[in-house]
């Protein structure tokens, strides 16, 4: 796609959920905007003082107390609500595993036949954006981003390798840096998902996770060094998020939903943290009277009688019935039987939980410097970006208002 140089100097805000005109009246085309995702790091982490790095960028740039994820906090809704600034209610993404009901297609987020259907992802990502307004983006992984998403990808691009280092995705992503002209991107994410790995195998307050934190800390270390060593340091925009938190779970706290319902008859979508279930309809009044009745460790509810505040149910993907509880997993026999290893940390749960908030820190010369904010959802990310960007947002949830009080100049 070629590259068209141009300066946006107003860029206005009208759109769904934007609060108020945000006008830029300077913006270096290729100053990089450098997105980073540490998946599972949750906000308190920081306070372990095992990554320097990282709070050195914080200390030097703002720090928010925490982000509230988007509900259900798992890893694809929220990945995508922060490039769309859309709620998994509205860009469609509304679990790891879904079910389209105008289809009957299934989506399985480690399945890469799957999730290479555009049809699954709503919303326009800031990357398909940046794309159609005539820049460049590069996209170090990122859910949604290998997709020809209304028919656009990324200008750089790969399929997800998670065997690519911490170290080797840095490299590459300093690699696209060094591209000249029209050619180097505006816009890029990197998305690195160790600590979250560790985080459910090991629980979150785990060696391995410590050690996780060190490596990717490590990480940053050489994408900071490697940008002062190419003079982009003082110009680029850095935002590091995660998308979620993690909380300790056991063997001890499992629900089987089988105990409770035949499992066919209940039309059993998924489990795990959050579990759905589209009931037969010949069946549907026993299921109901089963699953809605009071359980212990389980709240359930039809997707209508969701509490607004979780701002999710209306989307047709969602599941006519759902079941959660903080802390304990909702299987099933057949299902906890192949389980080869049990995680001793999950999310997925209520974003109210504490345990369940995300990260976010930014740094670079749009930022104020030793600034701490109070806690803001992470649909507000995405004004940010475009603000930062200087691009055109699409209709979105975010209000930039919110996250206005982090800039210079305001």
């Amino acid at each position: 796609m070629p590259c068209t140089r141009f300066v946006l100097l107003a860029l206005i805000f009208a759109v769904a959920g934007c609060a108020g005109p945000a006008t830029r009246t300077e913006a270096p085309l290729h100053d990089p905007v450098i997105l980073i995702s540490i998946d599972g790091f949750r906000a308190d982490y920081l306070d372990r003082g095992l990554t320097p790095t990282l709070a050195a960028l914080a200390a030097d740039g703002v720090r928010a107390d925490a982000m509230k994820p988007s509900f259900p906090t798992l890893t694809f809704p929220n990945h995508y609500t922060l490039v769309t600034g859309l709620y998994p209610d509205h860009h469609g993404i509304v679990n790891n595993r879904m079910i389209d009901p105008a289809t009957g297609n299934t989506f399985v987020y480690k399945d890469a036949d799957t999730i290479a259907d555009a049809a699954w992802w709503g919303g326009e990502p800031l990357w398909v954006s940046v794309e159609k307004q005539g820049r460049h983006a590069a996209t170090m992984f990122w859910p949604g981003s290998d997709v020809a998403i209304d028919g656009v990808r990324p200008s750089l691009w790969m399929h997800f390798d998670g065997k690519l280092t911490p170290d080797q995705r840095v490299d590459r992503l300093l690699g696209w840096t060094d591209l000249a002209g029209d050619a180097r991107p505006s816009f890029y994410t990197l998305y690195l998902e160790q600590v979250d790995h560790a985080g459910h195998d090991d629980g979150p307050d785990s060696a391995a996770v410590n050690a996780a934190m060190r490596d990717i800390d490590a990480a940053l270390a050489r994408l900071v060094d490697g940008l002062k060593a190419r003079g982009l340091f003082d110009r680029a925009n850095i935002v590091i998020v995660s998308d979620h938190g993690m909380t300790s779970t056991a063997p001890d706290r499992q629900i089987f939903l089988d105990d409770l319902v035949d499992l066919d008859e209940a039309g059993f979508v998924t489990g795990g943290i959050l579990a759905g279930m589209n009931p037969k309809p010949a069946e549907a009044g026993a299921v109901e009277h089963a699953i809605l009745a009071p359980h212990e460790h389980m709240q359930c509810w039809r997707k209508s009688a969701v509490p607004a505040r979780l701002r999710y149910g209306t989307n047709p993907r969602v599941p006519a019935l759902l079941c959660l509880d903080d802390g304990w997993i909702i299987t099933t026999h057949e299902d906890a039987a192949k389980r080869k290893h049990f995680s001793l940390g999950e999310h997925g749960y209520d974003n109210d939980d504490p345990k369940m908030r995300a990260l976010f820190v930014a740094h670079g010369p749009a930022f104020k410097a030793g600034l701490r904010v109070p806690e803001f959802d992470n649909v507000d990310v995405y004004p940010l970006l475009a603000y930062l960007l200087a691009i055109r947002p699409a209709p979105n949830d975010g209000h930039f208002d919110d996250v206005r009080e982090m800039l210079r100049g305001h």
